[in-house]
């Protein structure tokens, strides 16, 4: 299958560049180009892509409530933000408005093409050490106590899920928790689908913030 990318920058040259990536790589497809967050809600909603390619710090409408527009719009459709730098507060609240992940804009092309299917395929994009500041930008923000709409969602997880939540919010991959635990990586995998489904995620990576702001583990 094809999966059809919209390109959302504002910077022409970019594009264009993003572009000439998209249509020399088999499986891939530039289907539209956005020059500000309006546009890319807009053209989202019409498009229906499978992954939208975002500049977080574009002119116009708030690239965060583009974010969060596009998600709602067209929930098939998986954001991939484009930073400048890897600790950037933008890219960090885009996260937090539905985004699947964040890449840098140096980021080689192979790079680039291993972010967009991995989002594609429903993973987050987000590296070990970027993981790392993220929590760290997140336990600030954790509130003492606890909250009584999370833990009602964690009491639908069996125990075996909340071994498996655990772990993805360790930072571990399938493979490591199916080892950890003792299972099938394949059936890692449908503990997590479960796992997104009763608590009402997009994916993995908001499984991760999900962990902590729940108070389940805790940033070291």
């Amino acid at each position: 299958m094809t999966i059809r990318v919209l390109i959302a920058d504002d910077e022409a040259l970019l594009r264009v560049a993003f572009g000439t990536v998209l249509e020399a790589e088999p499986g891939m497809a530039p289907v539209g180009e956005a020059a500000d967050g309006a546009e890319a809600v807009r053209l989202a909603r019409e498009l229906r892509p499978d992954v939208v390619l975002m500049d977080v710090r574009m002119p116009g409408t708030d690239r965060i409530e583009a974010t969060r527009r596009i998600v709602r719009a067209a929930p098939r459709s998986r954001v991939l933000i484009l930073t400048t730098f890897d600790l950037d507060a933008y890219a960090f609240a885009g996260l937090g408005a539905g985004a699947s992940g964040f890449l840098l804009k140096n980021a080689r092309p192979e790079e680039l093409l291993a972010a967009i299917r991995g989002v594609a395929a429903g993973d987050a994009v987000v590296s070990p050490r970027i993981t790392r500041l993220l929590l760290e930008n997140i336990r600030p923000h954790i509130p003492d106590g606890t909250d009584a709409a999370r833990d009602e969602l964690l009491r639908r997880l069996s125990a075996r899920e909340r071994d498996v939540l655990v772990r993805v919010g360790r930072g571990l991959s399938n493979a490591e928790i199916a080892a950890a635990l003792h299972l099938a990586e394949a059936t890692v995998k449908s503990h997590l689908g479960r796992i997104l489904h009763k608590l009402g995620l997009r994916d993995r990576i908001h499984a991760v913030i999900f962990a902590y702001e729940s108070r389940l583990i805790r940033p070291v």
